[in-house]
C-alpha cells in the first residue's frame, strides 16, 4: 500500500528547486512581499491548467506559449497588479521573461509567469526590473515560504504543503505554494497554485496527472462564487528522484496522481478556510449518489449556496437550506431518500432523514455550529458514488473587504 509522508519544505521541498521572494514596490505596502521566483537549474517537464474565464490576464496568454514545448525551468510571480485587460500586458509580461532570462541566464520561453491582483490597472515593470536584479542571485533551497509569502493578496495565511512518497523503487518529492482567498470558484482552479516534483515524469504525463487531481481538489472549492481571471496551477518536474521515468498510464502514474491529490487537497482545505472575511471552514461530503458527476454536483451546489454560507456564520442549524440547494442541483436524482448530518469536531446530528425533518436538539446543534471546522454530510442512498467540496462561511467581513478593494 503507498505510504504519503509530510514533510517541510514546501514547494522548495523536492531535490533541485531554489525560490524566493522580496518586496520590489508593486503594492504600496512595504511590509509586503510581491515578487516571487522558483527555479530550477536542471531542465523539466511543465504542464499548466488555467482559468476558464473567457477574460483572462496576459501572464496567461505568454504562459500557454512558453510551455507549449512542455519544459520550463523557472517561475515568475507579481502580486499587487494582475496585468489584466491591460492593452500592453502581453508586451510587459514578455518583458518580465526576458528580464527573468537574462538574471538567470536561461531561455525566455522556459518561464512560467502569473500575476495576481488588481484588475486593468497599467503595470510599472520597473520595481520588477529591480526586484528581479535583486532577487534572482540570492535565490535559495531555503526560499520556498518567502515566495509564498510573495504571491499572497488578501490571503492572511501562507498556503504550503510537501509529501515524500516511494515510485518506481526511488524516494519523490512533491512541494506546491497556493495563494486564494477571493474570487474562488471553481471552473479549473481559481487560484494561484506553484507545484514542483523530483519525479522523472514526461510533459503529457504531467499534464494528466495534474487535471486529474485538479478536478478532485481545487474544482471542488468555492468562495464567493467568482471565477477570476488570472487563474493558474503549474507544476516542473525536473528527475532528480531517479525513479524510471513515468510515461504512460499505469501504477506509477495512479501512484504520482494519488500523492499529487494529496497535496493538492492540503492547499485545497487551507484556501477554503481563507476565504476573505472567512470564521469556519465548511466541508460538504455526498455519499450514496448515483454516479460521481451527480455527487460532485450536489457537493458544489451546497458549498456554494450564499443561504447555508450564512447559516453557518450565524450558527444556526437550518437545515432546509441545505436540503434546498441539493433540490436545485442540476442533476437527475431523488430527494426523497437524503439523509442530512450536521459534523464537527463537538459531535454529529442527523437533522433530516428521507428528505423531512427529524427532532434534533438545538443545543447540541449549537455546540456542532460553533466548531471553526463544519461537515455537512449528505447522505443520498440511491448508489455508490461519492464526492467532497470545500468553502466557508459569508461574513460581514466579507462586504468590507470587496466593498472596497481596489481604493
Amino acid at each position: 500500500m503507498q505510504t504519503i509522508t509530510k514533510i517541510p519544505g514546501g514547494v522548495c521541498a523536492p531535490k533541485g528547486f531554489l525560490a524566493g521572494g522580496i518586496h520590489c514596490g508593486i503594492r504600496k505596502n512595504v511590509k509586503k512581499k510581491d515578487l516571487a521566483i522558483l527555479y530550477c537549474e536542471k531542465p523539466c517537464t511543465a504542464a499548466a491548467v488555467y482559468t476558464q474565464n473567457k477574460v483572462y490576464g496576459a501572464p496567461i496568454t505568454v504562459t500557454r506559449e512558453n510551455i507549449a514545448d512542455g519544459a520550463a525551468k523557472a517561475v515568475l510571480c507579481n502580486s499587487g497588479n494582475a496585468n489584466t485587460c491591460n492593452a500592453d500586458g502581453v508586451e510587459k509580461a514578455e518583458s518580465m521573461c526576458r528580464m527573468l532570462a537574462d538574471a538567470l541566464g536561461i531561455e525566455k520561453k522556459d518561464i512560467i509567469i502569473a500575476s495576481t491582483g488588481v484588475i486593468g490597472q497599467p503595470l510599472d515593470i520597473e520595481p520588477i526590473r529591480e526586484g528581479i536584479a535583486a532577487l534572482a542571485p540570492v535565490l535559495s533551497p531555503d526560499g520556498g515560504h518567502a515566495a509564498a509569502e510573495a504571491i499572497m493578496t488578501t490571503d492572511l495565511a501562507v498556503k504550503e504543503c510537501a509529501v515524500y512518497t516511494e515510485i518506481g523503487g526511488k524516494t519523490i518529492r512533491i512541494g506546491a505554494t497556493a495563494k486564494g482567498s477571493g474570487m474562488i470558484h471553481p471552473n479549473m482552479a481559481t487560484l494561484l497554485c506553484f507545484i514542483a516534483t523530483d519525479a522523472a515524469i514526461s510533459a503529457p504525463m504531467l499534464q494528466t496527472a495534474l487535471k486529474k487531481s485538479i478536478r478532485d481538489t481545487f474544482n471542488m472549492v468555492s468562495i464567493d462564487g467568482d471565477t477570476s481571471t488570472n487563474d493558474m496551477a503549474s507544476i516542473l518536474a525536473n528527475g532528480l528522484a531517479g525513479n524510471p521515468a513515468i510515461t504512460a498510464p499505469g501504477q506509477e502514474l495512479d501512484d504520482f496522481c494519488t500523492a499529487l491529490r494529496f497535496v493538492l487537497t492540503d492547499l485545497a482545505r487551507k484556501i477554503a478556510a481563507d476565504g476573505e472575511g472567512a470564521t469556519k471552514l465548511l466541508e460538504c461530503i455526498v455519499t450514496g449518489a448515483p454516479d460521481e458527476k451527480t455527487a460532485k454536483t450536489v457537493a458544489k451546489s451546497v458549498i456554494t449556496s450564499s443561504l447555508v454560507k450564512t447559516a453557518m456564520f450565524g450558527e444556526d442549524a437550518n437545515w432546509g437550506r441545505i436540503l434546498c440547494a441539493i433540490g436545485y442541483a442540476d442533476a437527475d436524482f431523488s430527494i426523497d431518500s437524503i439523509d442530512v448530518y450536521l459534523c464537527s469536531p463537538a459531535g454529529k446530528l442527523q437533522v433530516c432523514q428521507d428528505g423531512f425533518g427529524v427532532a434534533f436538539s438545538e443545543q447540541t446543534a449549537a455546540k456542532i455550529l460553533a466548531e471553526k471546522e463544519i461537515s455537512m454530510q449528505i447522505d443520498m442512498k440511491q448508489g455508490n458514488a461519492c464526492a467532497t467540496a470545500w468553502g466557508c462561511d459569508l461574513t460581514y467581513d466579507y462586504v468590507k473587504i470587496n466593498g472596497d478593494y481596489r481604493t
